[in-house]
Parts: structure tokens; C-alpha cells; sequence
């Protein structure tokens, strides 16, 4: 079954939930489709202290009131819808789910983040789920009373590292470099917990044990060590989802789309919003504004579609 409507938005995260907020509001027919429960990235953060606004509040929390907020303005918003591809017939997007179903617009506006970087090393596929993990607030309260490794230097590993001192009885900070990339403040917040330890210009080379994950072997200062964990939480950044796009748009070496000031990718009517884009920061703030500029976008672009069909009527 084919639906249509004016405006179809693929992700439902923060970039998302912005634009078919301000979709709505616009009163445009817009769905939402997301290929899990709404809040894409913020469901797997615990605490957040650097949106406007809230001085602090849980991921799951600010996307529950995100979601609300546009259902108020009458956004359909359909969770665990997983698209399989977005093609193009003449100036409507398809967007074909994998249950067999299609929404088809005129408009689009890509939300559909990204998923965890992986490392390449050896045990890291093999011993996932039984030890590896790319979400400590979904697997973190698993280990307690382990010791833990954290492999990152970005605010995804330190903030991790630090929510995973709940649990965990240690938590070694393994990074590549002798610096951290995060913010003051969580390098500030890491430093100051007895629980972490930090292991610096190392490179993490195997995850190693039997059934379960039971210590990694690194590289640090040419030096071949091996530290005994029972997990190991890898936040080393996430790759765009942006291969649902056929054909494909304008996009850089690592697959972020290359977007114009109004976020509008090289195919006329398809705009890219949040972590799917090239962009500078990756924040919940951030994705948000995309999202607005990408709706205010989208009704421009509908509004000289309309006023072309009735020039040529």
C-alpha cells in the first residue's frame, strides 16, 4: 500500500522530531517513520545538561516530551517503521519499508542519524552482547561489580565512562591519543572520579576471552599490554546512515551529505538534518535547529511546487 503525503521525514531523533514539529505546524501532511522507539540518540544518554533550557534531565525524558509536543500539533509519528530504501520517481520520494508498505512526497527530510563506529579488532564482533557494548545507559546495570573498559576520547566516552561508575567497581579510559576531544567540563567530571582510570596513547588491539569478554590486549608507547575487563564499552563515533538513499546525493569521503544554508542536499527536495550531515557539532541543540530550517525549507519548496502546477494549469 502507497500513502502521500506532503512531507515524509525518515528518523525520528531530535533533527526529526524538530522538523515534523515545525512541519506540523506549517500544516503540512507529514509522517514521521523511525525504525525504532522515537529519540534516536537520546535514548541512549542518560543525563543531558547542555540543552536550553532543562539544567538537567534524561535522555528518555526529553524525548518523550518531544514526541508529545508534536503529536500536539497532529505529526503522525510511527515508530518501529524500518526503511529499507528512498528512491525517486519524478518529483516524488518513495520511501519503502521492509514490511512491504511505501509513503510517497514531494518533499523529504533525512533524519536517520548514524550507528556506532566499530573498532576492526579481533573479538570485537565475536564477543558482542557477550561483553561488547555501544550503550552503556542500555547495558551498563549488566556489569556490575566489574571492572570496565571505555575506548573513546570524544563526550560520548567520557560521559559513558563516567554513568558507568554506577555499576562497574573500575573503569579504564583507553585512548589513542595523549589528549581527550571532549568538553572541559566531562574531562573535568572524569578526572575527578576515583573510579576512572585513564590509559592514554593507546591503541586498544584485540578483545580477548572465552564465553564472555574477559580483557583486551593495547598497544601503548610500543609497548604490548593486556588489561583483564569484564566489558568493553566502545564509543569511538558513528557512521551516517545515509546509504537508504537512492540515488545518491552529494556526500563526503565518509558518507555525511553535503547540504546548502537551508540543509537542502544536491537532489531538489530532499534535505539532510542531525548527525547525517556534514556539519561541525553533533549536539541535540544543533540537530534541532536543522530540523526547524529544514521543515521552513520544505514548505517554501512545496509552495513553489504548488504555485508551478498552477502557472502550467
Amino acid at each position: 500500500m502507497t500513502e502521500d503525503f506532503d512531507l515524509a521525514i525518515v528518523g525520528g531523533g531530535p533533527a526529526g522530531l524538530a522538523a515534523g514539529l515545525y512541519a506540523a505546524r506549517m500544516n503540512l501532511r507529514t509522517v514521521l517513520l523511525d525504525r525504532g522507539p522515537l529519540g534516536g540518540q537520546l535514548l541512549n544518554t542518560e543525563l543531558i545538561e547542555d540543552y536550553p533550557g532543562f539544567e538537567s534531565i534524561l535522555g528518555h525524558e526529553l524525548a518523550a516530551k518531544m514526541g508529545e509536543h508534536a503529536r500536539k500539533f497532529g505529526l503522525d509519528l510511527r515508530e518501529f517503521q524500518q526503511v529499507s530504501e528512498v528512491d525517486m520517481e519524478g518529483e516524488h520520494k518513495i520511501v519503502r519499508l521492509e514490511d512491504g508498505g511505501e509513503v510517497r512526497a514531494p518533499a523529504l527530510i533525512l533524519a536517520s542519524g548514524g550507528l556506532p563506529r566499530k573498532l576492526e579488532v579481533p573479538g570485537e564482533v565475536e564477543f558482542a552482547g557477550r561483553g561488547v557494548s555501544y550503550c552503556a545507559v542500555c547495558d551498563g546495570a549488566f556489569f556490575k561489580g566489574k571492572e570496565l573498559a571505555v575506548v573513546g576520547g570524544g563526550d560520548a566516552a567520557l560521559e559513558e565512562a563516567d554513568f558507568l561508575t554506577r555499576y562497574a567497581s573500575k573503569v579504564y579510559l583507553i585512548h589513542r591519543r595523549s589528549e581527550f576531544r571532549a568538553q572541559p567540563v566531562l574531562q573535568d567530571r572524569a578526572r575527578s572520579n576515583p573510579k576512572i582510570e585513564f590509559i592514554l596513547d593507546a591503541q586498544l588491539q584485540e578483545i580477548v576471552g572465552e564465553a564472555q569478554v574477559a580483557g583486551v590486549r593495547y598497544l601503548q608507547n610500543g609497548e604490548r599490554k593486556e588489561l583483564a575487563v569484564g566489558g568493553v564499552f566502545i564509543f569511538v563515533g558513528f557512521l551516517p546512515n545515509s546509504d537508504l538513499l537512492r540515488p545518491h546525493a552529494e556526500h563526503d569521503e565518509i558518507g555525511y551529505f553535503i547540504t546548502n544554508r537551508d540543509l537542502e542536499t544536491s537532489i531538489p527536495g530532499i534535505w539532510a538534518v542531525g548527525d547525517v550531515r556534514a556539519q561541525l557539532t553533533k549536539q541535540i541543540a544543533t540537530a534541532v535547529g536543522d530540523g526547524t530550517t529544514a521543515a521552513v525549507g520544505a514548505s517554501q519548496y512545496l509552495d513553489r511546487l504548488r504555485d508551478r502546477a498552477t502557472a502550467t494549469a
